[in-house]
């Protein structure tokens, strides 16, 4: 009940009441037993999983403790849950979150993106979920980056999913209707239903933020 009341308390501050509704309506109604869910498809970490961090590692990635500016960029909010394959919510999950800034360079050494770091852009995130299994962040909008010479990573954010009694996820959300999606090698090393789990719902915009939902199931040990 607690974290139900602080996220809705989070929800309505962003002017997020259809959103808030939505939420407390999907906490208050008992699972379908006879409804399965996939399991979220897995990705490699990639080469920047992050090796040193800020000593700020909560939910708003926008904005760094002690510093007056916020993150260069478009602020958005990512809301979502953690389920089984009976929808059931996984609570206190661990989640490791990190991304690329708004012009694509992450905060690590041996990025060799030459965009500019954002000294106020957090980077990296770790947060649980609730008693409900829900989570939310802001962040920014990350950048599409030059993978290769004819790669250009599509923006998307990384997630490692941990759990006792679940095995670990390490997977990628990406963003509808980018154009860069299409001929992106790793997401489309997928099936199509596969995609479809890995790229997020837009739900905004509200309260001058882009809402966008991520649900993420995991597979019990």
């Amino acid at each position: 009940m607690y974290m139900e009341n602080l996220l809705r308390r989070t929800l309505l501050k962003y002017g997020l009441i259809g959103l808030a509704s939505t939420v407390s309506i999907m906490m208050h109604n008992p699972v379908n037993a006879k409804k399965r869910f996939s399991i979220t498809p897995d990705e490699i970490e990639g080469p920047f999983y992050p090796v040193t961090r800020l000593n700020d590692q909560d939910y708003d990635l926008t904005h760094i403790h002690g510093r007056s500016e916020s993150a260069r960029g478009e602020h958005i909010l990512i809301t979502g849950s953690v389920r089984d394959i009976q929808g059931r919510p996984v609570k206190q999950a661990r989640l490791d979150i990190w991304q690329a800034n708004a012009a694509g360079r992450y905060r690590h050494p041996y990025d060799p993106n030459p965009a500019p770091i954002d000294p106020n852009f957090q980077g990296s995130a770790i947060i649980m979920t609730g008693t409900d299994g829900m989570f939310q962040f802001k962040t920014v909008m990350p950048g599409a980056y030059p993978a290769e010479k004819n790669w250009i990573r599509p923006p998307h954010i990384h997630f490692k999913v941990e759990h006792e009694g679940y095995l670990p996820l390490v997977t990628q959300m990406y963003f509808p209707d980018n154009p860069l999606n299409a001929n992106d090698l790793l997401l489309n090393s997928k099936s199509l239903c596969e995609q479809a789990l890995m790229i997020a719902r837009k739900k905004g915009p509200a309260g001058g933020l882009e809402v966008y939902e991520y649900s993420i199931t995991l597979q019990r040990t």
